[in-house]
């Protein structure tokens, strides 16, 4: 009999002292998955802003957006399983969501970088074009005249100019 009874009081102590315990696994949880899903809400604002310097640079980054709104979709993801209350869920669409959008802030970084050594680049390209243009202009025009010059004194000099006697 004793045995019963205390089968019958652990059974009612386990009914009411069981949510004492669980509701703080689950806070737990919440807070976890919380803090999970606003580390990946920055890590994607990052990225954005990564991606968006590499577009500035002049860098093609629609591979990237793609990816970006990808993760994105894995962040609503993780918020809607947070509203319902599946916390695991949650924490595991926003570490994909994270995965993802520090991969996209990396190779848009690359991409900045790349970018803006082509551009360095074409300038000097530019640069250099212009100068040897420059000079060609230069010396082109100084040969023309001297070329010029000397037909022009052949010319003068093959010609007989008459005096006339009335003048000096």
């Amino acid at each position: 009999m004793s045995m019963l009874k205390l089968l019958i009081v652990s059974l009612v102590l386990s009914t009411f002292i069981s949510p004492i315990f669980v509701l703080p696994a689950h806070a737990s949880g919440q807070e976890m998955a919380s803090s999970v899903i606003n580390q990946a809400e920055d890590v994607v604002a990052s990225a954005y802003e990564a991606v968006l310097e590499a577009e500035r640079a002049g860098a093609n980054v629609s591979g990237l957006l793609a990816r970006l709104n990808q993760a994105g979709e894995f962040l609503a993801g993780a918020w809607v399983a947070f509203r319902l209350g599946d916390f695991e869920e949650a924490a595991r669409s926003a570490s994909l969501c994270s995965e993802i959008s520090e991969s996209v802030k990396n190779e848009a970084g690359e991409m900045r970088v790349e970018a803006y050594g082509l551009r360095v680049k074409g300038f000097w390209l530019t640069m250099t074009g212009s100068l040897v243009g420059v000079v060609a202009v230069v010396f082109g025009s100084f040969v023309g005249w001297r070329v010029f010059k000397r037909r022009y004194y052949m010319r003068v000099s093959r010609m007989k100019p008459e005096v006339s006697s009335g003048e000096s």
